[in-house]
């Protein structure tokens, strides 16, 4: 009995580790479930593995996180070398031993760094450094920027180059005489600023030909309308009177020559002169330092097109055309007027800030060119020019105290951009990003830039683009160059016999096809691809004349499927018959948002269904607030309420616009269950039998009931009764009565007719007052108006007016005076 209890014992316990045993392979596999979905779902966003990339070169192309394994044995390459391109962090978990993982990155050299000169060294013109480093050399790969920092510092005394570019027409004729004592003014000026200063100068009209000028013979000889011939000169294009001199006398000397000339129209051609003074460097002496060249006018600008009216229609070509002497411009009649884009592409090229002093009625017009111009200005210029030297002075330090980092054109594929710390502290990116203001001399200010290249750019060829600070001559150095293959690239062993007896070259691990050849082994000739066997195999059925669902290419037997614009958009499957783009959308979303699209369904989360992942499997939001579904007047479709009833509408057919009122519904059998009377009163056990009147304790039961509805009712005794009404769980209309009515009261007539009458009275004798107060106030008036007028009374002397004489005088009518 013992042995046998013991076997008894025994027999449990391995019951019950079979049971662990078993406990734990169901976590294990739930856990590679699991695992294995997390790296389902990262490879579907894996940009390296989307590209299908079949060399390590390409691989490095397509993101800056890709890497490659260059394992011969790489057990995780299964049937495609694109399976060797992925995350580094991926291959290694894949047991790609580290060694083996190609991965390549960029790197900032700087091979030339001169410091920035110090204010107080005086140094000579050609070795002050503003700018530094001078040159840099960039590794760039895809995707992964390279920065380095730019540091500029406003040195003192750095040499200038003035070219004075004046309009003659007639209309500037007081402005020259000021412009006749410039140079040697504005060279006194200049020196308080920099010792290295020259001035040139140079004169423009417009071009010799209709309609620009009067082409006949006098007005060719003297275009000028009034004053005498000596101070008026033929018209001409533009005229380089003086090159740039540190001789201001010889300024003086020459611009006293010059002579007004005139046109007929009121623009002129200042784009012309403004186009030869920029290009011919040889010819105007500019030096490799600050370039300005003050543009002086009072009158608008020709540009390109405007040369047809006279017959010109050849494009300018932006060359220098000065005659042998440098002097005159005489192509003026060939070219057309240069655009405003082309003349700001040559100030650009050749380093030159123009500043224009206009007169006020075209300081707008100047001001909107300036505005598209870097690193110009504008000036208002009075009536004579007295104000030209100060003028230029101030447009001088305005254009040195903001420094512009520009750059050449880069190969297509390469971007730059940049982010400046000034000295105020501040940090502008963006198109600000390579400016800084009001930098006075000896402040530093630093800006950094950042290359950044998309795939190869060039070819790969090592190529140079050159950073300058505009206004200044000095330029920064930037080599660039390009990682469009792998180290393991130079070893690779060409005609390997691993690539199907010298079809390829094994490189990086993998087999790099001859022309001619594909597969993994380039076990197959393209010549092959036409083959029907091959195609047989990359078709749904023999009766289907569609290749690879009409969406891939049939290589070598297999189906190569096509690449979207869209990196996140895949083609897959073995005949190309699944992608991830083409399900069913709701409110826009593919799968509604609450799922995923796998070869042209969707696979939708757990709490919702449907073609489009738009039904939601929970009926929560059916639920009205009784807990009924849709409050038992209709069915949960797709979680909206689908009401039975079309009278009854809302979220969970709750509302009924076109029923009565529960209260008006409800009043009778209330009135004829609680106070015995209505319409209802004979038949209220029949017909109100649903009706239960409980008590507001019952009625308020928490969780049982729907909202209360509060009502008020009028009876046949013209009474208010109130009640409160609501539906329990069933459907079943429960109320709650207030017993005691409210009715009219009678009204007390003898109260009534008494106290009308003592309206009535009070209203007499408050009237009979009032005529008494107002009778004595007029009766007081009236007698202190008597008592004043007998106090003003005056008595004279004079004969009582019913005295009569008692004497009478007749006189005889007879009586003749005898």
């Amino acid at each position: 009995m013992g042995d046998c209890g013991r076997g008894g014992s025994w027999s449990k316990a391995l019951r019950g580790a079979e049971m662990e045993v078993r406990l734990l392979l169901r976590t294990a596999l739930a856990v590679t479930l699991l695992a294995s979905l997390s790296l389902a779902q990262q490879e579907s966003h894996n940009e390296c593995l989307s590209r299908n990339a079949k060399s390590c070169g390409e691989c490095i192309q397509v993101g800056s996180r890709c890497a490659w394994c260059t394992m011969s044995n790489f057990t995780g390459v299964g049937e495609s070398n694109s399976a060797r391109c992925d995350y580094a962090e991926n291959l290694k978990e894949r047991r790609c031993d580290e060694r083996h993982v190609e991965s390549p990155r960029g790197e900032v050299r700087v091979l030339r760094n001169t410091p920035v000169s110090d204010q107080g060294t005086k140094l000579p013109p050609e070795n002050i450094t503003q700018l530094a480093p001078q040159h840099v050399r960039l590794t760039l790969r895809a995707g992964q920027p390279q920065k380095f920092n730019l540091t500029f510092k406003r040195a003192a005394d750095y040499p200038v180059d003035l070219y004075y570019l004046m309009d003659l027409s007639y209309s500037m004729n007081d402005d020259l005489e000021n412009v006749k004592k410039l140079g040697t003014e504005l060279q006194q000026r200049m020196k308080e600023i920099t010792s290295e200063f020259r001035i040139g100068f140079g004169s423009f009209v417009d071009k010799t030909v209709m309609p620009y000028i009067s082409t006949t013979p006098k007005k060719m000889r003297k275009p000028c309308s009034t004053g005498p011939d000596e101070v008026c000169t033929e018209p001409f294009s533009y005229r380089n009177v003086l090159p740039l001199t540190n001789n201001g006398s010889q300024f003086n000397e020459l611009v006293s020559q010059q002579k007004i000339s005139g046109n007929l129209d009121s623009p002129e051609g200042g784009f012309d002169a403004m186009m030869q003074a920029a290009v011919c460097v040889n010819e105007i002496k500019w030096r490799n330092v600050t370039r300005l060249l003050v543009f002086s006018t009072d009158a608008g600008f020709h540009f390109a097109g405007d040369g047809k009216l006279g017959g010109i229609v050849l494009p300018n070509d932006g060359n220098c055309h000065l005659d042998p002497q440098g002097v005159y411009y005489t192509k003026s009649n060939y070219y057309d007027y240069p655009s405003v884009a082309h003349l700001i592409q040559k100030l650009s090229e050749n380093n030159i800030q123009p500043i224009f002093a206009v007169t006020k009625d075209f300081y707008s017009v100047y001001q909107e060119l300036s505005n598209l111009i870097p690193k110009s200005a504008v000036g208002e210029l009075s009536n004579t020019s007295s104000n030209i030297i100060q003028l230029i002075i101030e447009a001088y330090k305005a254009l040195s105290s903001e420094v512009i980092l520009e750059h050449t054109k880069p190969p297509g594929g390469v971007a730059v951009s940049y982010t400046s710390h000034c000295k105020d502290g501040s940090v502008q990116t963006g198109d600000d990003g390579n400016k800084c203001s009001n930098i006075q001399i000896g402040d530093e200010v630093t800006f950094s830039i950042e290359v950044a290249a998309t795939g190869c750019p060039n070819d790969g060829k090592e190529t140079q683009i050159q950073l300058r600070s505009l206004g200044f001559n000095e330029k920064v150095l930037v080599s660039l160059r390009f990682v469009c293959e792998c180290e393991c690239h130079s070893t690779g062993i060409a005609n390997s016999a691993d690539c199907n007896h010298g079809n390829g070259t094994l490189e990086c691990g993998a087999c790099r096809c001859n022309e001619g050849r594909i597969g993994r082994l380039c076990e197959c000739s393209t010549d092959e691809v036409n083959s029907e066997d091959i195609w047989a195999s990359c078709k749904r059925d023999n009766s289907s004349a569609v290749v690879c669902s009409g969406r891939g290419d049939c290589v070598c037997g297999e189906c190569v499927c096509n690449k979207r614009d869209n990196a996140n958009e895949l083609v897959s499957g073995p005949l190309c018959e699944c992608d991830n783009f083409s399900c069913d959308r709701s409110s826009g979303v593919m799968c509604g948002g609450h799922g995923k699209c796998e070869c042209g369904k969707c696979v939708c989360e757990s709490n919702f269904t449907g073609n489009a992942c738009d039904c939601p499997t929970s009926k929560k939001a059916c639920q009205a607030s009784n807990g009924q579904e849709c409050n038992g007047r209709g069915q949960c479709v797709c979680g909206d309420c689908k009401c039975n009833d079309s009278k009854y509408q809302g979220a969970t057919c709750e509302v009924c616009p076109t029923c009565p009122g529960a209260c008006d519904e409800h009043k009778d059998c209330v009135q004829c269950k609680v106070f015995k009377k209505g319409p209802k009163a004979a038949v209220c056990e029949e017909r109100c039998r649903t009706l239960n009147v409980v008590s507001m304790a019952q009625l308020k039961q928490p969780g049982e009931l729907d909202s209360l509805m509060h009502c008020k009712a009028k009876d046949e005794d013209d009474c208010w009764f109130f009640f409160t009404f609501t539906l329990d769980k069933l459907g079943s209309p429960l109320v709650e009565v207030q017993e005691k009515r409210e009715c009219p009261t009678e009204p007390n007539i003898l109260a009534i007719i008494a106290g009308v009458v003592a309206g009535i009275v009070l209203i007499g004798l408050a009237l009979l007052l009032i005529w008494k107060l107002l009778m004595t106030i007029h009766d007081r008036r009236e007698f202190a108006k008597f008592e004043k007028e007998k106090a003003n009374a005056k008595w004279d002397s004079g004969e009582n007016p019913i005295y009569r004489s008692a004497v009478t005088t007749v006189v005889n009518p007879k009586y003749e005076g005898k």
